[in-house]
Formats: C-alpha cells, structure tokens, sequence
C-alpha cells in the first residue's frame, strides 16, 4: 500500500528531505519467539547508556514485525557492513515478511534468541525493557544480554540521501 505524499504538510515533506541528508547506521532488527518471526530493517537506531548497556530502536506501528517485537520481547540488533545491501533491501520490503530470512540464504544463525546475521559488524542481543509512542512509531528500548563484535566487517554501512553507502574500515599505521 502507497503512502499517498500528497497529504503531508511542506513542512513534513521538508523534514523528510532534511532527514534524506542525516547519515545513520543500517540495522536489521530480528527477533524469534511467541509470537513468530520477524525482521525489518531499521536506520533510526543508537546507543542510550552503557550502564546498563541499552539501545534504542525507532519501529513504524504499522509495520508487521512491530507487533511481534513486542510480543517477544528478545530482539537482536544487527549492524551490517558492506556487502549486505541485498539483505538490507530484502529486509526493507522487497521480500514479502514471511520470506525474507529464507530468501536471503544462509546467513543466519538461529542458535541465539533472536536470529543473528553472520558477518555483521556487530549483533547486539537484548529483551525490550520500555517503550515510548511518539507519531506513528514506537520507540524500544533494548537493554543488551549478549553483544558480538564482527572482527573482520570490512567497514560499516550508512543510508544517506536514500541510498547504502559503504563506509570502510580505517587503515590503521
């Protein structure tokens, strides 16, 4: 289903353009459980404290996988890296949601709580401790039980200006 564009106030329209030229980290969020699986990917994600160590995650309440997040409660937040834009876009709604862990191969494993990408630049494993509702999305926070750090990522990846960039691993002297 469209969204129709033409109803949004120019000074929605521009805040979108706006936020078209942040940069921000591409994650696909997964969890498995109760209430079945799922996984989207999400850009509006980041760090809240490390005491406890706790992540916000930004879900769009019309989302399929918003409900069974919730549900769950067990999320993994998957930082990709560079190579993983297909998974990324199967995540985003290019696969149907049933489909996607299937149709992007062999990458996951499943032996955690909630699926972890293999190769990902890092896989934070954690239970949704709150949530605040603000527009259409809800915001989760995410305090962490387990954090993987992918040694051999090659980089990071970046959505800006509606697209995935790849941003390297620095070379170091």
């Amino acid at each position: 289903m469209a969204e129709d564009l033409t109803r949004l106030t120019s000074t929605q329209r521009m805040f979108r353009d706006a936020m078209a030229n942040l940069s921000a980290g591409v994650n696909i969020v997964t969890t498995d459980g109760p209430g079945g699986l799922a996984g989207i990917t999400v850009s509006a994600v980041c760090s809240v404290t490390d005491a406890p160590p706790t992540m916000l995650v930004c879900v769009n309440r019309s989302s399929r996988s918003h409900d069974i997040f919730r549900e769950n409660r067990h999320v993994c937040i998957n930082v990709l890296g560079p190579g993983h834009e297909d998974v990324a876009m199967a995540f985003a709604g290019r696969v149907p949601s049933e489909e996607r862990f299937t149709a992007t191969g062999d990458v996951w494993d499943h032996s955690h709580e909630a699926p972890v990408l293999r190769g990902s630049a890092a896989s934070i494993l954690g239970r949704v401790t709150g949530s605040v509702e603000r527009g259409s999305h809800t915001v989760m926070f995410v305090e962490a039980d387990q954090v993987i750090v992918g040694e051999d990522c090659g980089g990071g990846l970046v959505y800006f200006r509606r697209g995935f960039h790849s941003v390297p691993t620095p070379l170091t002297a």
